[in-house]
């Protein structure tokens, strides 16, 4: 299901990213899941929420990047 707001987002995504990086994951997210509706636009058996959510990392590691530190950083 979408998200609607940040505090709604996976406690994976909201206890370890910054603020900004959980902005794109729920964009990307909501956008995904709009998109994948259709089993047949994706791939193989994934589901849709599955698909939605690999989109969304996809699109926040694009901007972050996880620091030997172990936390994520604006690349």
């Amino acid at each position: 299901m979408p998200y609607s707001r940040l505090s709604d987002l996976p406690e994976s995504v909201r206890d370890n990213v910054p603020r900004h990086a959980q902005e794109i994951y729920k964009e990307a997210f909501n956008a995904a899941w709009e998109q994948y509706a259709d089993a047949e636009d994706r791939r193989g058996d994934a589901s849709r929420e599955e698909t939605a959510h690999r989109v969304a990392w996809s699109a926040v590691k694009e901007k972050y990047a996880k620091g030997d530190d172990g936390t994520w950083h604006a690349k």
